[in-house]
């Protein structure tokens, strides 16, 4: 137990898991922002070229990670956003909207589009029927959405290796470069937290809408 009371005494970690959190739930909570509103949208409008929107939203699911960092380093490097704390969040979002869209369609494949035409009936005004009806039915869904968001980036090497900076390193970049350096149980131990972390949130995803769900299984 010695090499987890270790991790406390090596500062770069702790700051790494510290930028790992921050970015992570920034980058979530703009995934379920910008991901809800895409879902609702596929779903629910006629939109032209509605399927050709849907491919490019969750093109990330099927573009090798690799391959999407090098295509960002290169637009980014121009825009002066290579490097940044700017680029490395829209990075993030980039690669967890696609999981929120996924997980809200699902939740709304099921959905019952009369309660929503019966709330209008009775005058709820369309803001109120999204508080009151839509976004409660819907809501697990959601939550799912940005936890698995929250995991995607706080768990992510391949995009940030990229995007990151001297100044700016998350947890998994930080145990990316100790390894290359020495190994030693410290990597273990860190790595195991960091494990036990993604299994607590994908518990939860399980209990709130079904890992399989977004891969088109059972729950």
């Amino acid at each position: 137990m010695q090499w987890y009371t270790k991790i406390l005494e090596r500062p770069e970690f702790m700051t790494a898991l510290a930028n790992s959190a921050k970015f992570a739930l920034i980058a979530a909570f703009f995934s379920v922002l910008f991901g809800t509103l895409g879902a609702l949208a596929i779903a629910k409008y006629d939109i032209p070229g509605k399927a050709f929107i849907t491919a490019l939203l969750t093109s990330p699911l099927s573009v090798p990670q690799l391959v999407l960092g090098v295509a960002l380093l290169i637009y980014f490097t121009p825009l002066m956003l290579a490097g940044t704390g700017t680029g490395f969040l829209i990075a993030h979002i980039i690669i967890c909207i696609p999981y929120v869209i996924r997980l809200v369609l699902t939740g709304l494949s099921g959905f019952d589009y009369n309660l929503e035409r019966a709330a209008a009936i009775l005058g709820a005004s369309p803001a109120t029927v999204f508080w009151k009806v839509t976004l409660p039915l819907i809501r697990p869904a959601i939550i799912s959405g940005g936890l698995f968001a929250f995991l995607t980036s706080f768990d992510n090497v391949t995009v940030s290796l990229f995007m990151v900076s001297p100044d700016m390193r998350t947890l998994p970049i930080e145990i990316f470069s100790h390894m290359q350096d020495a190994y030693d149980p410290l990597v273990a131990s860190i790595s195991s937290v960091v494990i036990f972390i993604s299994i607590i949130l994908i518990v939860i995803l399980e209990k709130l809408q079904g890992v399989g769900k977004m891969f088109g299984g059972t729950h």
